[in-house]
């Protein structure tokens, strides 16, 4: 079938550090890597490597970091007869730290990514007939993510939102446009103005996810696995054990999986596995879309869990 992937493309300029730095601090970090990413390319090379077809849908600039992007896409098996050239700005970036933990902090300058419109919706509609799923995430304007989801609701087509970064406002039309939505929990937090501390309070956040009108709701929570509300209820599925270097792209690594294995008609917990696989993989090593694994890879993760 294959998987429409509608988003973003940046270049990840990566800094390692010891930590964090805190507010008005300088600190000297020691590697520097200038990385292809931003969540859609993320997503969609997540998607390819397990073996899909992969149509990314987006905008770089008019720029060597746009043709570097989309040339390691191509290698990567990623479709980009749809990504567009906007000689008017720049190729999206992203600036990030990464902590000797493996935790980070990323700021964006969304460059080509915020000039995405209605042109692009077009492009996309032409292509969504017969694929399995869409895949948003939210480093776009979202009014255009929403027509996107409609165009795909039209279509027939499953849409699987990341909500990254959460916008402060989240109309509520967006929920009921949504087959499968994968916060994380700062981004439920800022949806839904709660805290969560605890797998139950998770729980109940996801339930309230359902409530506004998303058909199965996976929230994600790093080393403490993932809440899952769907038609069955809701249960919690602990991570799969690993050792966390970075966690950059953990988030698309499981999205893209879980899409890749909907879209080779696996049943709903076999694709939970394999997001949680693929999640366990990526945060093993560094780098955004060098940590995604291979199909091989996560089959033979899969086989090796007791």
């Amino acid at each position: 079938m294959g998987i429409c992937i509608f988003g973003s493309l940046n270049m990840d300029l990566v800094v390692q550090a010891p930590r964090l730095p805190k507010p008005g601090e300088t600190l000297s970090g020691s590697k520097f890597e200038t990385i292809p990413g931003g969540k859609g390319a993320n997503q969609a090379v997540a998607a390819a490597r397990l073996g899909s077809q992969a149509h990314l849908f987006g905008r770089v600039g008019g720029d060597g970091f746009g043709q570097q992007s989309i040339s390691s896409l191509r290698s990567q098996g990623v479709v980009c007869d749809d990504i567009a050239i906007d000689d008017s700005t720049h190729t999206g970036i992203a600036s990030i730290i990464v902590a000797s933990n493996g935790a980070n902090q990323i700021v964006l300058a969304a460059g080509a990514n915020g000039q995405v419109g209605e042109v692009d919706i077009d492009r996309l509609q032409n292509k969504l007939p017969g694929m399995s799923a869409l895949l948003l995430q939210l480093e776009i304007p979202i009014d255009i993510a929403i027509a996107a989801a409609k165009a795909a609701q039209a279509a027939g087509v499953n849409v699987i939102l990341d909500p990254a970064p959460a916008p402060i406002q989240f109309p509520l039309e967006f929920y009921r446009l949504i087959d499968i939505l994968t916060p994380n929990q700062t981004e439920a937090e800022q949806l839904l103005g709660v805290e969560i501390h605890t797998i139950d309070d998770a729980i109940q956040a996801a339930q309230q996810f359902r409530q506004k009108g998303v058909q199965r709701v996976v929230l994600t929570l790093g080393e403490q696995g993932i809440v899952v509300a769907d038609e069955q209820g809701v249960i919690h599925w602990p991570s799969y054990p690993t050792t966390v270097v970075d966690t950059t792209a953990a988030g698309d690594a499981f999205n893209g999986a879980v899409a890749a294995a909907l879209d080779r008609q696996h049943p709903w917990t076999t694709a939970l596995q394999w997001g949680l696989a693929a999640g366990a993989l990526t945060v093993s090593r560094s780098g955004a879309q060098p940590s995604l694994p291979s199909q091989t890879e996560l089959f033979r993760f899969l086989q090796s869990l007791p």
